[in-house]
């Protein structure tokens, strides 16, 4: 079986010029002249590009490209279950008819098998016809050697063309697969910078890409990347389970309240309030965080949160919700709130009434695509700093009232440790508080919190989000 599989791919490349003969073309030509239909251009819808999933799941997915040799694949498996790890391996057709035993391995220890083209060309080279057949083929032997269908195309690089997603379409896959965590293993960087690498970025959803037929050491890398998930608490799952566990993300246009942010050049005299603090009688306090940092950071605060039976409210710099809208639709799924903290972190006070308005409508609708719905409608300003003509072109962007608050301790300052933290809001906070923390990799204020909550809760406070206290 593995001998005809073979035999059939290395006929299918020779006529179709695969291997960069001139006569390709003509010899193409001539099998269609002797009866062989041509492969027309799909024309319906291109198919999907998967380089990570929408989701707030602590999910994520390892997949590898290429299939090594026997030795390796089976070091590679077996650290794969020592770690109780499972991932998608996408597999050249031709090395599947080659090694079929490899590729039945992989799928009886509970990983998934794609698609990674016949023979690992570069097929934003390739012609139409040619990027089918390479394409369905190695579905072809995939299927005849493990019994497997793939559902999914990944280029040896990643990269993808038009042509390619129409293909895949046109073949009845449901993706094009890419990665948006790449530690170039290609480099032969060794274990721990691959898994270092993996660590720096790992994220909600998703896709790392390895090699397993270029460098022993991703091999010994597993160990850094479970590790580096277990530190966090995610989970390491196949791309369908993630797929299928992930949700719609709806154009900005179909979002209720995408729009409720506009520019307005008619700012002056636009009524605004400044909250530093509600005006209570009962024991009610809020806290607040700014900026934004990564899935380490923000997750350890988020658990933290839910241990103490605490919401709280979410003030974001957008430039960094752009790069990673699963974190801060996270925050809406564990009941948080959400709020505008401006787009590009800019002092207000510097900018220009056209820039500033700009930045706040640009920060709005990026959190609002992120979390898939309008954000609570109050604005921080970057640093606390405002005065009367900020806030009056702020406020007919749509956000009139503008959120400050009456308890900081500059934790943001990596220099205050978690104590000064502690001491600084205990000092500081009554009823109707209003205090600010910060999101920020490498400061204290994660190490600080669980402290913060049990004694103002000692002391009789309940927490209750932002818009719940000021109204």
């Amino acid at each position: 079986m593995r001998f005809t599989a073979l035999f059939m791919s290395l006929i299918l490349m020779t006529s179709c010029g695969i291997f960069g003969s001139d006569s390709g073309t003509a010899d193409l030509m001539g099998s269609q002249d002797q009866g062989e239909a041509r492969i027309e251009r799909y024309a319906g819808e291109k198919s999907q590009v998967i380089t990570s999933v929408y989701t707030a799941r602590k999910e994520l997915s390892l997949t590898f490209n290429g299939m090594g040799d026997m030795q390796t694949m089976e070091r590679l498996l077996n650290e794969l279950d020592k770690y109780d790890i499972k991932a998608t391996f996408f597999l050249p057709g031709i090395r599947v008819a080659e090694e079929p035993d490899i590729a039945k391995s992989i799928a009886a220890r509970g990983h998934e098998i794609e698609n990674n083209t016949l023979n690992h060309l570069d097929l934003t080279k390739l012609d139409y016809e040619q990027i089918y057949k390479e394409i369905q083929l190695s579905n072809e032997v995939i299927e005849k050697e493990t019994g497997i269908s793939p559902k999914y195309i990944r280029t040896r690089s990643g990269d993808y063309s038009d042509d390619i997603l129409l293909v895949a379409a046109q073949l009845g896959m449901e993706g094009v697969v890419s990665y948006n965590i790449n530690p170039k293993d290609r480099d032969m960087k060794n274990a721990k910078e691959i898994g270092d690498y993996v660590a720096r970025y790992m994220s909600r959803g998703s896709v790392i890409s390895l090699n397993t037929d270029i460098n022993p050491e991703i091999v010994p890398a597993i160990r850094f990347i479970a590790e580096a998930a277990q530190d966090i608490g995610y989970k390491l799952i196949t791309l369908s389970e993630l797929v299928n566990n992930g949700g719609e993300r709806k154009p900005l246009e179909q979002i209720p309240g995408y729009d409720a942010a506009k520019l307005n050049p008619d700012y002056k005299g636009t009524p605004y309030e400044l909250v530093y603090k509600a005006d209570t009688g009962k024991k009610e306090i809020a806290i607040t965080f700014d900026d934004w940092a990564t899935d380490k950071t923000v997750t350890r605060i988020l658990d933290i949160l839910a241990e103490h039976d605490v919401k709280a409210t979410f003030f974001l710099r957008a430039q960094g919700v752009e790069h990673n809208p699963n974190l801060a639709r996270a925050m809406i799924e564990e009941g948080h709130d959400v709020a505008n903290h401006s787009y590009a972190h800019q002092v207000v006070t510097t900018l220009t009434p056209e820039q500033l308005q700009e930045d706040v409508v640009k920060a709005h609708q990026v959190i609002t695509e992120a979390i898939q719905e309008q954000p609570l409608m109050l604005y921080r300003p970057p640093t606390g700093v405002v005065d009367h003509a900020t806030a009056e072109i702020i406020a007919a962007t749509g956000y009139p009232r503008i959120a400050m608050y009456d308890v900081t301790t500059l934790d943001w300052d990596v220099k205050n440790s978690a104590d000064d933290i502690v001491n600084g809001i205990m000092d500081k906070t009554q009823s109707g508080s209003i205090i600010l923390l910060h999101i920020l990799d490498g400061i204290h204020t994660a190490e600080a919190l669980p402290t913060v909550l049990e004694r103002l809760k000692e002391k009789g406070y309940t927490f209750v989000k932002m818009k719940d206290l000021i109204e």
